[in-house]
């Protein structure tokens, strides 16, 4: 809802519309309401859009707002991603602990993203992975209240929630997933009026850097039990692409980090990091032959 307002206001900021002109339709997705299991588990990334992408296509909405890190990397062809908002902090922050060598032996790590247990059993094999979900305050009062010593929570996320806890875990350390901190906006495929408002808040950088991000993704053909990192950034023209592939325990990890002129080069970059990878790392995309 945070991230829907902030695009409500940004396109009446931009088109000179009075506060309010832009109606938020807060819809209870299935990611919301499963909250007993990790979303790999029921459905993956799709439970995140499902019931938006039918009111979308229905025409009961016009836009749809979404968390580029939430989105699958192949898209429905009658709806597209119109614009992105500037980017946030595309760093995870650690609530619990100063930094991950300062959680105690053995310690309880609350998270059910398989990129975050990967990355985080390849720094501490002797760290305990628990799942976790629910939304930002409930993980903060779970590791409030001892029932685990730590969570990692997206800095952008809290940031949009004016919550300042946890500790900032740089990309070296802990490279984020594709799309995260991007704010992406969806229109109809064909809703050319639609579209072209969006523009006016389109940020093209973030834009082109999700791209880049999402092509290396698609490649792959991984899903939401595949541990993936991918980070693009501007420069000189071109993009900077960090990238990891890790095997679910984290003791295995295939990293590039290499400057590319497309998507279509990143897509090529996966391609040649899954060829390369260990058996334990292809088995967990559904591109590995």
């Amino acid at each position: 809802m945070a991230q829907a307002r902030s695009v409500a206001d940004a396109l009446e900021a931009a088109h000179g519309w009075p506060a309010g002109s832009v109606v938020v339709r807060a819809i209870r997705t299935s990611g919301d309401r499963i909250l007993d299991r990790p979303l790999a588990e029921v459905g993956g990334k799709a439970l995140w859009t499902k019931e938006l992408d039918l009111m979308l296509a229905a025409g009961e909405t016009s836009l749809s707002v979404h968390s580029m890190k939430d989105v699958e990397s192949e898209r429905p062809a009658n709806l597209t991603i119109a614009a992105m908002l500037p980017r946030g902090d595309v760093r995870d922050r650690l609530v619990g602990a100063a930094s991950i060598d300062d959680l105690g032996q053995g310690a309880t790590v609350g998270t059910s993203s398989p990129r975050r247990a990967a990355q985080l059993l390849h720094h501490r094999p002797d760290l305990t992975i628990v799942p976790i979900r629910g939304n930002v305050q409930t993980r903060l009062d779970k590791v409030a209240r001892g029932e685990m010593d730590a969570t990692i929570l997206a800095a952008a996320g809290l940031h949009r929630l004016r919550i300042a806890a946890g500790n900032a875990l740089e990309p070296e350390t802990m490279l984020p997933a594709p799309g995260q901190a991007a704010i992406g906006i969806e229109c109809r495929s064909n809703d050319d009026f639609t579209h072209g408002l969006l523009q006016a808040i389109n940020d093209a950088e973030t834009y082109g850097c999700v791209a880049v991000e999402r092509a290396f993704t698609a490649r792959l053909g991984g899903t939401c039990h595949s541990p993936v990192a991918a980070l693009a950034e501007t420069l000189q023209g071109a993009f900077w692409l960090r990238a990891e592939l890790l095997s679910p325990d984290g003791t295995e990890r295939v990293v590039e980090d290499v400057m590319v002129a497309s998507p279509d080069e990143a897509a090529d970059l996966a391609a040649a990091m899954l060829a390369k990878a260990p058996q334990s790392i292809r088995a967990v995309f559904d591109g590995a032959q």
